[in-house]
């Protein structure tokens, strides 16, 4: 694993410290490995929303096809 050292204003360390703490996590790498994870989820969730923004309209989305798909759930799950 690589190590990083980074510097913080001393608001931002007891804030950190506070997080820790209050939060359950051993360690503020701990922590701030979560915020990174979080963001990478963020990022990845934003490209495909945007992804889907831009693709074309498919079929309604309506009662009908709502049922076809309650079926074919059904059917997989009785197989």
């Amino acid at each position: 694993m690589s190590t990083m050292n980074i510097s913080l204003p001393d608001a931002l360390k007891s804030f950190v410290d506070e997080q820790v703490h209050s939060r359950g996590f051993g360690t503020s790498s701990e922590y701030v490995r979560e915020l990174i994870r979080k963001d990478q989820e963020r990022l990845q969730l934003r490209g495909l929303l945007l992804d889907g923004a831009r693709s074309k309209p498919a079929a309604a989305a309506d009662g009908a096809y709502f049922g076809a798909l309650r079926d074919r759930i059904r059917k997989q799950t009785a197989a």
